[in-house]
Order: C-alpha cells, then sequence, then structure tokens
C-alpha cells in the first residue's frame, strides 16, 4: 500500500483541513507505443527509452494492425509509428487514432523519408516526423515534444517537402499506382479496389501521363521516388 503525505492547515471557522502535500506528487511518466516491424531495431528502442525516468514503453507492435490493437487496448500518450509496416502503414495508424484516440499523439518515424510522405503524415495529424538515424536521447526529447503539443519536424525533410511541390495524383490514382505496385493484373486491381477493370485502365493512364512515364509500372517508381506513394 502507498502512503500519502499531507498537510494540514485550519480553515478560517478554525476547523482543520488536510490536502496532499503540492511537492509530494510525481508526474505521471509518458506513455508510449512503439511499432516497427523490425524486431531488433525496436528491442533495442524500448531498452534505450526504459533509461528515460519520465518515458514508460506500454506496448510495442510489429504491424499496422497490431499497432491499432494495442493502441485501443493500452491508450498510449504517444505513439511512436514506423512509416512502412506490414498490413497498413504508419499514416494510415496515425489517421485512425487521430479519430479513435485523439488524446494520443502520434509520430513518424521513417527510414525513407520523402516529401509527399512527410505531406501525408501531417494530413494524418502527425505531430512528429523524424528520420531512423535520429538518435535515442533525441527521440526521447521528441516524444516529450509532441506530448506537450507541439509539433517537430526534421528540418531536412521539412526543406525537401517545400522544394518538390505537390502531388499531380488525385487520391484514387495514387491508391490504384500502390495497388498496381507488385505487379497486379488490371483485373486483380479492379477486383481489390471494387471497379470496373476499364476504369481502372483509365486510372492507370491518367496517372502514367501525369507523371510523363512510359508505363504504369515506371510511374509507380516515380512517384514512389518522389514520396507521392
Amino acid at each position: 500500500m502507498t502512503h500519502e503525505h499531507r498537510t494540514e492547515h485550519r480553515t478560517e471557522d478554525g476547523t482543520a483541513e488536510t490536502a496532499p502535500a503540492a511537492d509530494s506528487a510525481q508526474a505521471r511518466p509518458i506513455r508510449v507505443l512503439l511499432a516497427d516491424d523490425e524486431h531488433l531495431i525496436r528491442g533495442a528502442l524500448a531498452a534505450l527509452l526504459a533509461l528515460e525516468d519520465d518515458l514508460v514503453v506500454v506496448t510495442e507492435a510489429a504491424s499496422g494492425p497490431e499497432a491499432l490493437a494495442m493502441a485501443r487496448a493500452h491508450e498510449p500518450d504517444v505513439a511512436v509509428l514506423d512509416l512502412q509496416m506490414p498490413g497498413v502503414d504508419g499514416v494510415t495508424v496515425a489517421t485512425t487514432l487521430r479519430s479513435e484516440l485523439p488524446g494520443c499523439a502520434t509520430m513518424i518515424v521513417t527510414g525513407h523519408g520523402r516529401p509527399g510522405h512527410l505531406k501525408r503524415a501531417l494530413e494524418a495529424g502527425a505531430r512528429g516526423f523524424v528520420p531512423k538515424t535520429v538518435s535515442a536521447q533525441r527521440l526521447a526529447e521528441i516524444i516529450r515534444t509532441v506530448h506537450a503539443g507541439n509539433r517537430y519536424i526534421d528540418p531536412e525533410l521539412a526543406a525537401d517537402a517545400i522544394s518538390s511541390g505537390d502531388s499531380p495524383l488525385t487520391a484514387r490514382e495514387a491508391e490504384l499506382l500502390e495497388l498496381a505496385a507488385d505487379g497486379a493484373p488490371v483485373a486483380e486491381i479492379a477486383e481489390r479496389a471494387s471497379l470496373a477493370p476499364g476504369t481502372v485502365r483509365n486510372y492507370l493512364s491518367s496517372a502514367t501521363a501525369k507523371l510523363g512515364a512510359e508505363n504504369r509500372h515506371a510511374a509507380v517508381r516515380l512517384a514512389r521516388k518522389r514520396g507521392w506513394l
């Protein structure tokens, strides 16, 4: 059982009244979710963050769906999400958490910090966007920053995003290019997107033309290089 130190003072009518000592309560540590499909990196990061007195890693996840499940179960203060994860990516997880757990600040950590990814992350409500090259100590500082309601964007990534310009692709064109990335035939893409094959061809042709690519496979490579997928 824990005991709480209390102070006593007298009210105007002389009766005694006790209250918790102002200096006895310690701030609750920031509760963190770590989501990364690379187990070694995630484990090392969890161990390093555990050295911080004001941070506690309450749960870990190795995929997008697992990150959502763990966030719902543990309700962390900050979710540190890898951009590329199996199932759904970190930006999609951030989008879902913004509506389901508005008290959980999200931040994206990525080894592929392209300008388009940054823009998607900001649109999803992520409050931090940092490369995986950041040190654990610096990451801890950024976690504190986003938990306090502030935002941190890696300066180099921010500069790249400003100079890159906006994607010429519509949301549907980008979605279908992503579905075409693994070389799936039009019929399969159409089934997965619940569209007619002819409609899919039209969208892919439009996206390819906008990017000035010779075919949809080249369009996928170009869009990914610029961070638009």
